[in-house]
């Protein structure tokens, strides 16, 4: 770039002009501090909550990391390996686990399904299928 020696007094008033107001200017930096606002995991143990415990959690979790602004939220459920549901005849093998009535449970409700985007088991260096990654919605 070649630097001019001698300025006009027109390209001076136009420069004086332009640093007054320079609305033309693209700010990067505030669509960036936009990005960086939202947050990326929250990790929460579920370990020894009982069903209703476990629901109750995961409800107001979900309402504190949409405040938040966190991308997504894994629960760590266990595999349910050292659960005695399997002694009673009248509760669900199934069903009586964590790892499977938590995602049943955000489902189910509503006023959490409009902020999820989806629920998934964990990637296996997260837990794998003792865990549940819950993706948030970019509100």
């Amino acid at each position: 770039m070649i630097k001019k020696k001698y300025l006009s007094e027109k390209d001076k008033e136009t420069w004086e002009t332009y640093i007054k107001n320079p609305s033309d200017v693209y700010d990067k930096d505030k669509n960036n501090q936009k990005k960086q606002d939202r947050k990326e995991r929250f990790r929460f143990d579920l370990h020894g909550h009982t069903l209703d415990e476990a629901n109750q959690r995961v409800r107001d979790i979900i309402f504190s990391c949409v405040k938040q602004k966190y991308k997504e939220i894994l629960f760590i459920t266990g595999k349910g390996l050292h659960s005695t549901s399997d002694n009673d005849a009248y509760v669900s093998k199934d069903f009586s686990k964590l790892r499977y009535s938590v995602p049943d449970f955000i489902k189910s409700e509503n006023d959490l399904n409009k902020f999820v985007f989806s629920i998934s088991d964990a990637d296996i260096k997260d837990g794998g299928e003792g865990a549940i990654l819950v993706k948030l919605r970019n509100l």
